[in-house]
This record gives structure tokens, sequence and C-alpha cells, in this order.
């Protein structure tokens, strides 16, 4: 018979891995609404469908979102939205 495990799973970031990605995410949010996107909807499509062309290659935005952990970013951006 086989056992099921009901333990929690826990996640977590490291808090320098945390600035740098904040400070990746700030940097792809400025380079789409430098090029007129509206940079939150572009960012919630990648995060929802992983297709890096909601991301532009202004700045080198796309290479850098195609480097963020999805797992990481949301787990920022949930913490970031809970502690206002």
């Amino acid at each position: 018979m086989n056992e099921t495990n009901d333990a929690t799973m826990k996640f977590s970031v490291s808090e320098d891995k945390e600035k740098v990605l904040k400070k990746n995410l700030t940097t792809i949010h400025d380079a789409l609404k430098e090029k007129g996107y509206n940079p939150v909807n572009q960012i919630v499509g990648y995060i929802l469908s992983e297709d890096p062309t909601y991301i532009t290659t202004h700045q080198n935005a796309r290479n850098i979102i195609r480097h963020i952990d999805r797992d990481e970013l949301l787990q920022i951006l949930v913490k970031s939205y809970i502690q206002k």
C-alpha cells in the first residue's frame, strides 16, 4: 500500500536573489514602458503563457526575462502584494 505525503512543500527565495530579480523586473518594466506597451499586461501575459514574445527586445528585456524563474517571480510578486 502506498502512503501519500501530506506535508506542505516549502518554497523560498534568498534575499540576494530577490534583489536581483526585482532589479531585472524593473529593467523589463521600463523597457516595455519606453516602447509604449502596458508593462503590467505584458508581464502577466508572459507569466501565464511563458511566451517571451510578450516582452520587447528593447534594453535586452526579452533575454533578461528568459533567465528569470517564473516560480520565483510569482513568489516575489505575491509577497510584495501582501506586504502592502
